[in-house]
């Protein structure tokens, strides 16, 4: 090996372990693994939010399921119809999972910290506090995609004449901002940030846990491949409990970015406790759960594909784990 190898690998370990790119590389992985996983799922999420919105108002409403809602885009011929709003969701995880991801290890790197100290593992309370704290501060950040992007997912739901026709995500967010205030950006910011804790918890403090848990009872132990074979089982964990956990806040959270004024200036709802209440009392107290398993069929692989690249980025970064 020549004499230049070795100096540009240590050239490459200063770089790595400097303080600033070890602080920034939580946030650049998970941003990074959120946006791969988001380009997946894009279509199942576009499904979902239409699911959510059929038959918004009536009790008895026809309950089409995500095949046929599928199947109409399909049949009439706009296809990327199924990718509407992927530049508004890459926006959203380049903010979001960026923070929630950089946040979550940052926190979780102090509680092992701590835990180092005191000669004992980090406790699944730690975790879920990293977790969540982690989601509300992501989600916040993240808000005015996220808007952006239920806009221009429902946008093809109105009748052609009234439709906004968004070109981007820059279009949705600066028009958005322009004919109801730069505010408005923050619409449904309550029920987002409490949607984001209860995923967040739901995927990161269970996967760290799983994880922990499936390496103290040996599973997987002399298998080959044994490491991916525990992360893969933690994220299945993950993705379960992050659906079960925030469909309710997505549904309401949906429901509150897709509202526009009507033409005598009033909304359909006043804020998250108005929608849930008047969801429950018109549509009744499942509709919160409605589309359960086509949320879980976008929810746990984004959540498994995004815990699983971001170890394996922070593997190759060799900064340590979720």
């Amino acid at each position: 090996m020549s004499a230049s190898a070795p100096r540009a690998v240590n050239t490459r370990s200063k770089v790595m372990n400097h303080p600033a790119v070890t602080t920034a590389l939580p946030f650049i992985n998970g941003g990074a693994a959120g946006m791969i996983a988001t380009t997946f799922i894009q279509p199942v999420d576009m499904v979902k939010v239409r699911l959510q919105l059929a038959g918004e108002g009536l009790a008895g409403a026809a309950r089409p399921s995500p095949f046929t809602i599928t199947r109409d885009i399909i049949a009439q011929g706009r296809v990327l119809d199924l990718y509407s709003g992927l530049s508004a969701g890459l926006l959203r995880q380049a903010v979001y999972t960026t923070a929630r991801m950089g946040f979550f290890s940052t926190f979780m790197g102090k509680f092992q910290a701590i835990a180092k100290s005191e000669n004992r593992s980090v406790t699944f309370a730690e975790r879920s506090g990293a977790s969540l704290a982690a989601g509300g501060l992501g989600a916040i950040l993240g808000n005015p995609a996220d808007l952006a992007l239920i806009r221009m997912q429902s946008d093809g739901l109105a009748p052609a004449s009234a439709r906004k026709n968004y070109t981007s995500v820059l279009n949705a967010l600066s028009r958005i901002a322009k004919s109801e205030g730069i505010f408005a950006l923050w619409n449904g910011c309550l029920p987002t940030v409490a949607r984001a804790m209860a995923l967040n918890f739901g995927q990161l403090a269970f996967y760290s846990e799983s994880k922990e848990q499936l390496k103290k009872m040996g599973v997987f132990e002399g298998m080959k491949g044994q490491e991916a074979l525990r992360n893969l089982g933690a994220s299945g964990v993950a993705g379960f409990f992050a659906s079960f956990f925030s469909l309710p806040f997505d549904f309401v959270k949906t429901r509150l970015q897709k509202q526009t004024r009507a033409p005598d200036g009033t909304l359909p709802y006043r804020g998250t406790l108005h929608c849930a209440m008047k969801v429950a009392r018109e549509e009744g107290i499942l509709r919160f759960y409605r589309g359960f398993g086509t949320y879980y069929v976008r929810i746990a692989p984004h959540a498994m594909l995004t815990v699983l690249f971001a170890d394996w980025f922070l593997q190759l970064t060799k900064t340590g784990s979720v």
